[in-house]
């Protein structure tokens, strides 16, 4: 009699669990948001902002060809998936004199979920498999 709710409340954690994991779907409805102005993926091009490939674990200001505020360049910034969270929640709060001008991301679970989605590219821009 005792196993039955054992199991029961096992399940709820596990479902718990799985629902703030991160979800790469979701992150790529976010990315929608990014989309004005960043490019992902194999044939992306800088823009109004740098392409995104390999951006977890990129330095800051760094992207070849793309023309950087001062303020990013000497941030000393390496992106990694605390600091980013950081970034996305208020760019110009972050790094104050960013050329970024987005609102942010608010949400912990969405920057989570687009984080997930922005981790799967390369600096080839190629999907991690």
């Amino acid at each position: 009699m005792i196993v039955r709710p054992v199991a029961v409340a096992f399940a709820l954690i596990i479902l718990n669990n799985a629902a703030h994991a991160q979800d790469v779907a979701a992150g790529e409805k976010s990315f929608a948001k990014c989309r004005a102005c960043h490019q992902i993926g194999e044939t992306a091009k800088n823009s109004v902002g740098p392409v995104l490939n390999g951006v977890i674990g990129r330095k800051a200001g760094s992207v070849e060809g793309y023309n950087y505020s001062d303020a990013n360049k000497s941030s000393g910034i390496t992106w990694d998936e605390a600091t980013f969270a950081e970034y996305i929640k208020d760019p110009r709060a972050k790094v104050p004199g960013t050329k970024m001008a987005f609102f942010g991301v608010k949400n912990d679970q969405e920057i989570k979920d687009l984080t997930a989605f922005l981790k799967q590219f390369g600096k080839d821009g190629k999907k991690a498999n």
